[in-house]
């Protein structure tokens, strides 16, 4: 008899089972091969041959294709495609399959004549050849910690995840696999959703043995209460082992807020920086219930917020204005919704008693006429969606949190497009077609991600006018007579900037463990230039006082000087009138840094065939900014061109000409289409919780289809 937890045949042991047995990040769980991880990085083949219509003369083989080596790599792919019989001016998809293996993985134990040559001499060996992909790997390795930034960045681009080979994306030992509790291990309990999660909770007490249920009554409960806490947040599409990593902000934010329903405290101040972001209008509910029932524990919640229901559900409002920017800073009204309302200065106010208001389009474009199809997406939870867009036209996606939005759009669409246009090789969703792709000539996704990290990095910078302004300030007569060219006055350039902060009027700290901190410079006051650039005067302004002026002081400040007003008015034409034009990129928010990017596709000729990907603009958008949003894209759609949103909000939803609704529900119940048409028609769809919500924001009567743009300008003539 042992007392040893063993199988005598195999003689598999297992240790004593302790709750750290199950925790990936201990080195007691974590499977062995990706340390817990449950992902290995190899490098993909697909990434090494981008573009298989190219030949291996043209750069076919990626990594091989350039640089200080590149001719040293083109003699060595020569000496291999000569071997096997196959020609350098051929694309890469009609070589012999034989060749194709051999330059990626190898020629194995075949010796071959290797012919290179530089300068001075020629070079010739007999040995097999290593292969693309092992020489990566091979470097990769060598390399290890001691790599370059550079180095890594080299090697990245050709490197992708896939589950380890081991655990299978587990992340935990065999030993933590083999145990079971209703013939599920803690990875599969893992891989539930939140919802589906708590739905297997709720059951188990029932195939458990009186025995059991003893052991696990106390420890059920406080599973369910957690689970039931995210479902009360809208989360219940997230997987339970989901990484944080690939969390929104909004998710995050609501986790932190389940725990600390959880935790059951009174008497504390919450605060809330606009926690319905990336909620559909059902799960918004949920979470005003969830804020209500923290109020009532007796505690204090104070949101930040410009969804209309959450407003509306306020005990008490603040609404600050009565602009933004320099404009703003002052608390113009306060009190019961009702009453903020009633205030003749508050813009909210006069949004929530529809005096101002965002209108209901009379007609809905009925597009160019071409459509662009997506066929049999399959990524994530998507179930072989078929997507169609009506190409020249404004259209939405939308569905609850989880639904499939983003995968089918930014991971399925936008990254096939990318394909088709720049010959990039990105981590596609797997999908079977695409079609239309000729009646389109780019497409932009203009995202929320920074316009840059530093100090150096401005508005004026992104949107090229500030070479414009510098070359204005050196043709004035101060600027000629001392002999000053443009590069004096741009303060990345040593001569004007000041020295002592490199022109970031910034010192940074570095705090090591804790985020760096950027302190005034005290030679410049923050000012960039030194003493004698700041001489130079333009209407009583130096270069330093116009990057301190807001938008809408430059845009008066340059009237007569048509190229840089008309390139800084568009960023008055996004509702960003309020920024100063110098500011630095990294207080900016994410909503405006995305509408920065807009103003800048503005500023381009158009060509009328552009498609435009947007996920969520109106992310912290006050009513009164959704408005200025809209008019700049459907602008851009007036001019022939597509805007495709991902959206929640109601405002920008019934504007759209074309909506496609994804749905039922979120995570695995989610991933179809479920209602498509303009709003009116997805309105009427009993299946669509988006249609049910958008009702009331419609007009009773029909809208009617509006013509494309050529017709309209044929009938008027």
């Amino acid at each position: 008899f042992s007392e040893k937890f063993a199988c005598p045949v195999s003689g598999f042991t297992l240790e004593e089972i302790e709750p750290r047995l199950f925790s990936f990040n201990s080195p007691h769980g974590a499977c062995p091969a990706c340390d817990g991880l449950g992902v290995s990085q190899v490098f993909s083949a697909a990434l090494i041959v981008p573009d298989a219509a190219k030949s291996l003369r043209e750069g076919a083989v990626a990594p091989w294709a350039g640089g200080k080596s590149g001719g040293y790599y083109q003699s060595v792919l020569q000496s291999v495609a000569r071997s096997y019989g196959a020609s350098m001016s051929r694309p890469w998809n009609e070589l012999p399959k034989a060749a194709q293996e051999a330059i990626l993985f190898g020629t194995g134990d075949k010796a071959i004549e290797i012919i290179y040559s530089d300068e001075y001499r020629d070079f010739k060996s007999f040995k097999p050849f290593e292969g693309v992909l092992p020489n990566l790997e091979r470097r990769w390795r060598e390399a290890g910690e001691n790599a370059s930034s550079s180095q890594r960045e080299d090697f990245n681009r050709y490197i992708i995840e896939k589950p380890c080979d081991t655990c299978g994306g587990a992340r935990l030992k065999p030993e933590a696999l083999c145990v079971k509790i209703a013939g599920q291990n803690i990875a599969q309990v893992g891989a539930l959703s939140i919802g589906d999660a708590a739905e297997w909770f709720n059951t188990l007490e029932d195939k458990l043995t009186p025995q059991q249920q003893d052991i696990g009554r106390r420890i059920l409960k406080e599973i369910r209460e957690r689970l039931a806490f995210l479902l009360n947040v809208g989360l219940d599409y997230l997987t339970l082992a989901r990484g944080a990593a690939t969390l929104s902000g909004g998710e995050s934010q609501r986790i932190r807020l389940a725990s600390q329903i959880g935790s059951g405290l009174s008497g504390g101040l919450y605060v809330l920086d606009e926690p319905s972001i990336g909620l559909h209008q059902r799960d918004n509910d949920r979470l005003l219930a969830t804020l209500r029932h923290l109020r009532d524990l007796g505690n204090t919640v104070l949101v930040v917020e410009h969804d209309e229901d959450a407003i509306r559900a306020a005990d008490y409002l603040i609404d600050m204005g009565p602009g933004a920017g320099v404009l703003g800073g002052y608390v113009v009204a306060a009190g019961l919704p009702s009453e903020v309302e009633q205030h003749p200065d508050s813009i909210t106010g006069q949004y929530l008693t529809g005096a101002l208001k965002i209108p209901v389009a009379t007609e809905r474009r009925k597009g160019s006429g071409q459509w662009l199809r997506l066929k049999g997406a399959t990524g994530n939870n998507l179930k072989n969606v078929a997507l169609e867009i009506p190409l020249g036209t404004f259209s939405c996606v939308t569905g609850v949190s989880g639904s499939g939005k983003s995968t089918l759009v930014i991971e399925t669409l936008f990254g096939a497009l990318q394909q088709q246009f720049l010959g990039s090789r990105p981590q596609v969703s797997p999908f079977k077609a695409l079609s239309g792709v000729e009646y389109i000539d780019k497409v932009i996704d203009i995202d929320q991600s920074p316009i840059g990290r530093t100090p150096r990095s401005n508005p004026v910078t992104y949107i090229g006018v500030f070479q414009e302004i510098r070359d204005w300030f050196a043709a004035l007569p101060e600027a000629k007579a001392r002999g000053y060219a443009p590069g004096r006055f741009s303060f990345n350039v040593k001569g004007g900037r000041c020295e002592a902060c490199q022109g970031d009027g910034v010192i940074k700290i570095e705090m090591h463990f804790l985020p760096d901190v950027y302190v005034q410079c005290s030679e410049c006051k923050g000012r960039r230039y030194n003493r004698e650039t700041l001489d130079v005067l333009y209407k009583g302004k130096s270069i330093a006082d116009v990057l301190d002026m807001s938008v809408d002081e430059a845009v008066v400040f340059f009237e007569n000087i048509p190229a840089i007003r008309h390139k800084i008015s568009l960023l008055q034409k996004v509702g960003l009138g309020y920024l100063r034009i110098g500011q630095t990129a990294n207080t900016l928010s994410g909503g405006e840094a995305q509408r920065i990017k807009l103003a800048k596709e503005l500023s381009r000729r158009s060509t009328g065939k552009t498609l435009y990907i947007l996920d969520e603009p109106t992310t912290g958008l006050h009513f009164a900014d959704v408005a200025k949003l809209l008019e700049v894209l459907h602008t851009l759609v007036d001019q022939g061109n597509t805007v495709l949103v991902i959206e929640h909000n109601l405002e920008v939803i019934k504007t759209a000409d074309w909506l496609v609704d994804m749905g039922p529900e979120g995570g695995i119940r989610g991933g179809e289409v479920i209602a498509q048409g303009t709003p009116e028609q997805v309105a009427k769809s009993e299946r669509s919780f988006t249609g049910k919500y958008l009702k009331p924001y419609l007009a009773v009567k029909e809208v009617k289809a509006k013509k494309p743009a050529k017709q309209q300008a044929k009938a008027r003539a």
